[in-house]
């Protein structure tokens, strides 16, 4: 009897993660450019319309939001250049465990100097700063 489910490449590693991760971040990016396109198109329809719906993203919680949505675009791009590293060059799938962690620690180094200017911004704008 095999100890290893047959017929599937990923067993619960870093590989299926990447996956996972990579298919939920490409869903987030597309709901975000329907939304986007949505509300930018309110501008020909209602100005007022437009004008309201943008003064109702600027809160703290849509500004947890925008930082989300940019973890998700880097982690996203990163990650395809990963892929295409694994499809592409003959030893990608022999380093792919190690391009995941290289991809993981530059989305850290992105996103934490991001993070930290981003939500200052956020936060002081909402409680009253400059």
């Amino acid at each position: 009897m095999p100890t290893k489910p047959a017929g599937t490449l990923y067993r619960g590693r870093e590989g299926m993660w990447s996956w996972v991760g990579h298919r939920i971040t490409g869903v987030v990016i597309f709901v975000f450019l329907l939304v986007h396109v949505l509300d930018t198109s309110l501008v020909r329809v209602s100005p007022e319309a437009y004008t309201a719906v943008i003064g109702a993203y600027k809160n703290p919680i849509m500004g947890l939001g925008e930082a989300a949505l940019v973890a998700a675009i880097v982690f996203h791009a990163f990650n395809g250049l990963r892929i295409i590293a694994i499809d592409f060059w003959k030893k990608g799938p022999k380093y792919q465990r190690q391009m995941l962690w290289t991809v993981l620690i530059a989305w850290v180094v992105v996103m934490v100097p991001f993070l930290i200017r981003h939500l200052t911004i956020v936060f002081s704008n909402f409680f009253g700063g400059h």
